[in-house]
């Protein structure tokens, strides 16, 4: 069975805790793996070898760092199928949907490349009498990155190749549920030149993060999860004197006007709520129909999901695979299974759905729940799973209000004709990204990814501006030299006075 270790100073590790997790094949139910769980003093020794990579990587040249991501970038590039094939083995999303995801993360990566752009400081000269104000943003030192299981490598890419740009060095703890693409992503790092302990990775459980939460010698976390565990995070790491930027969990919602193009936002909302099995934090989980515009976006939602064929991730002919985990695939099935008893509509259960040849693998089909009421558990809960909920209001003052007294706060979306009306929305939602006819609305890398209330905790999102800021610390320096014609010592310059 294959063993899955840490990448600590350069090199790979072997797990000395004694202490391993399984890595199954979502597609089989088959354990094809098993990674290292490390210690406390395992998580010690990676902090220790970024420690000893800053003294000299935080003082590096701009140009030295913006060579090897441009090298880092161009061996990503060669290497994506090999990258998504094991983001495909392991966490089971179809081959398509895995080389999405290495080419957002891509996105991060070349931001990285034109970080010199990115921290120039600012300057103001003769504020005073012979006096000159400068800002400049300097490294932090060690950071750490915990990453979730549904982008093993996207959302890696989103934090510490801008770190790395920074000058700051880095420790990931990634998902020990598909560690290997972390890992590959470490090795190719190290190849195109990145000086040994600048880029570490330590797999593990709890123990690991709460070593990295509490460690002295790092100076900030960022975290991609669900809400509790960011809210936690959060608490740890700032009592612990960090700086935090923790992204929590979501249910995104999407406002159908009755003047909407239909067919379009039927398009839409299977691809945005289906895609990757729901399993992502931008998952579209909540249609909120207005008016006579319900019943035939049902109907036309319907009818696009039934066509969706589910199988194994290497399958070229699959449009949607299997979920993480045995555990996760029951605990979607439940929201399922319990809808009808809580007032829903059971247009469409996935719950009994199998795969012939697979029976043993994670599988679940597409469900449709129309009419849900805001008390259903599948509406309250973040399910991250392939279930759509569908809401009716019969006033866009309505679904505004459904939609802003959601909890969260991630991502929304609205499907309008109406000009006027989606302007009204992209200021009136209480939501961190906005899409207008747009469903998953994740901006581009030079822009920054994140929500409001319980979907952020931290003041700085991801990547972009967002990300360089916080990845950086500022300092303003204020200068007077002595002019040379009052040194006392004739150099040739003319008296002013």
């Amino acid at each position: 069975m294959k063993t899955v270790n840490h990448w600590i100073d350069g090199k790979a590790v072997e797990g000395a805790s004694g202490t391993y997790g399984p890595v199954t094949d979502p597609a089989t139910g088959a354990r094809t793996t098993r990674v290292a769980f490390a210690s406390a003093e395992e998580v010690d020794a990676a902090v220790a070898a970024a420690k000893a990579a800053f003294a000299t990587w935080g003082t590096s040249s701009l140009a030295t760092r913006t060579a090897i991501l441009f090298r880092y970038r161009a061996l990503l590039d060669a290497h994506r199928a090999e990258i998504a094939e094991l983001i495909t083995a392991e966490h089971g999303k179809v081959h398509s949907d895995a080389l999405g995801e290495v080419a957002r993360g891509l996105e991060i990566v070349e931001l990285a490349c034109g970080i010199t752009t990115q921290l120039k400081g600012e300057l103001s000269t003769q504020v005073s009498g012979g006096v000159d104000v400068a800002s400049i943003r300097q490294p932090l030192g060690v950071v750490a990155g915990i990453t979730p299981f549904n982008f093993p490598a996207m959302v890696p890419m989103w934090m510490f190749p801008l770190a790395v740009a920074c000058g700051n060095t880095f420790v990931l703890k990634p998902s020990e549920k598909d560690p290997s693409p972390a890992i590959l992503l470490a090795q190719l790092a190290a190849e195109a030149g990145l000086p040994e302990g600048v880029l570490n990775v330590v797999n593990g459980d709890r123990t690991a993060v709460d070593r990295l939460l509490t460690h002295p010698d790092v100076a900030a976390v960022s975290f991609v999860g669900s809400t509790p565990i960011a809210r936690r995070i959060q608490r740890v790491a700032t009592e612990h004197g960090k700086r935090v930027q923790a992204l929590g969990g979501a249910k995104n919602h999407m406002l159908v006007l009755p003047d909407a193009d239909l067919d379009a936002a039927a398009d839409a909302a299977v691809s945005a709520a289906y895609g990757s099995a729901g399993e992502r934090c931008m998952a579209v989980s909540a249609v909120v129909a207005v008016g006579a515009a319900g019943d035939e976006l049902v109907a036309k939602i319907r009818e696009r999901a039934e066509k969706i064929k589910i199988g194994p991730g290497d399958d070229p002919s699959s449009e949607m695979g299997p979920l993480i985990t045995r555990e996760h695939r029951d605990k979607v099935a439940s929201y399922v299974r319990g809808a009808a008893a809580q007032g829903a509509e059971v247009v469409l259960d996935g719950t009994g759905f199998t795969v012939e040849g697979y029976e043993n693998g994670h599988w679940i089909g597409l469900s449709l729940l129309d009419k849900v009421p805001v008390g259903a558990d599948a509406y309250r809960d973040e399910i991250f799973g392939p279930v759509l909920c569908v809401l009716r209001a019969e006033s866009y003052e309505e679904g505004l209000a459904l939609i802003n007294s959601s909890p969260w706060g991630n991502g929304t979306a609205v499907f309008t004709r109406d000009g006027g009306a989606a302007r009204r929305f992209q200021l009136e939602v209480e939501a961190g990204m906005v899409g207008i006819n747009v469903p998953i609305p994740v901006p581009v890398g030079y822009h920054s990814f994140g929500g409001w209330k319980d979907s952020l905790f931290g003041d700085h999102h991801i990547y972009g501006n967002d990300g360089v800021h916080f990845y950086t610390r500022g300092k303003v320096v204020t200068t007077r030299w002595p002019d040379p014609a009052d040194s006392g010592v004739d150099l040739g310059f003319p008296s002013h006075r």
